[in-house]
């Protein structure tokens, strides 16, 4: 396997980007690919690193993962946090330690932008991912996710 580098996204990656989101939210039960819809949240990402940081995984210079990061305050730990939105990597690529690196780059960004913690949602369905976080330190949350969605005006 070819040495795999931890990035920032820039622009220029957002087709690669789109593709990877494509799969993951094919496989995801609330969501649907929408390459336009996709382009433009990640173009407000990677434009305003205020909102968060897009991180990619590059063997040679194909991105083969990502990982979304937005940045929130956390009222109960007084400090801000940080919400994993995001994490994808390309089948060929998984099972060789890229999404442990890319976890291992999220938590280092945590931890020098001041965030007390990282909160992630996985499908209640997706074993697979449940074990991956589990393995790297993530805990299962008694909080039950709810929402709504809005047209914007």
């Amino acid at each position: 396997m070819t040495a795999i580098r931890i990035e920032p996204a820039s622009a220029a990656d957002i087709p690669d980007l789109c593709g990877l989101l494509a799969l993951l939210f094919a496989q995801e039960a609330e969501f649907a690919p929408d390459a336009g819809k996709q382009a433009r949240g990640l173009r407000l990402v990677i434009e305003d690193p205020r909102v968060g940081r897009i991180l990619v995984a590059r063997a040679d210079d194909a991105v083969v993962g990502m990982v979304n990061l937005l940045f929130t305050v956390s009222t109960a730990e007084g400090a801000p946090a940080m919400l994993l939105e995001d994490m994808v990597v390309r089948a060929d690529h998984r099972g060789h330690g890229v999404g442990a690196l890319l976890i291992d780059a999220a938590v280092a960004l945590a931890c020098e932008t001041g965030c007390a913690r990282i909160t992630l949602l996985t499908d209640a369905g997706n074993a697979d991912a449940q074990r991956f976080y589990g393995r790297a330190g993530f805990q299962r949350s008694p909080m039950i996710p709810m929402r709504q969605s809005i047209e914007p005006a």
